[in-house]
């Protein structure tokens, strides 16, 4: 074992609190919550179990374990909630100026679509 996962191995949690392992070291069983979210699950409301320290770009770096056991399938969102976003979508591809409703959504930075834009259109 190098000298950098020696630094990152605890698995019993007395030198960082929670048990750590160094990078692609995890025992199976724990996943990250992108890992969570790729298999259809959520942490469900439980504590961090473990983490994977590595050194990266700023220092050292921190990812953080749950256990896939405890973990809770994703919750969908409710059909009101889809038209919610649906209308808030297109209320952001809507030109408050000409009132059309665009492919691209509206740049901030303008305030209405590319062609009411002061600019004339020019991008």
């Amino acid at each position: 074992m190098s000298r950098i996962r020696a630094a990152f191995y605890d698995p019993e949690g007395t030198r960082y609190g929670i048990p750590t392992y160094w990078w692609r070291g995890a025992p199976a069983g724990y996943a990250t919550r992108r890992q969570l979210r790729a298999r259809g699950l959520r942490p469900g409301g439980q504590e961090v179990a473990a983490q994977v320290l590595w050194r990266g770009v700023g220092g050292v770096r921190a990812a953080y374990l749950y256990r896939v056991d405890l973990a809770r399938p994703k919750r969908t969102a409710t059909p009101a909630q889809r038209a919610a976003i649906g209308c808030a979508l297109r209320a952001r591809r809507t030109c408050p100026t000409c009132q059309v409703v665009q492919p691209y959504y509206i740049p901030r930075s303008h305030g209405e679509c590319l062609d009411c834009a002061p600019t004339g259109g020019a991008r």
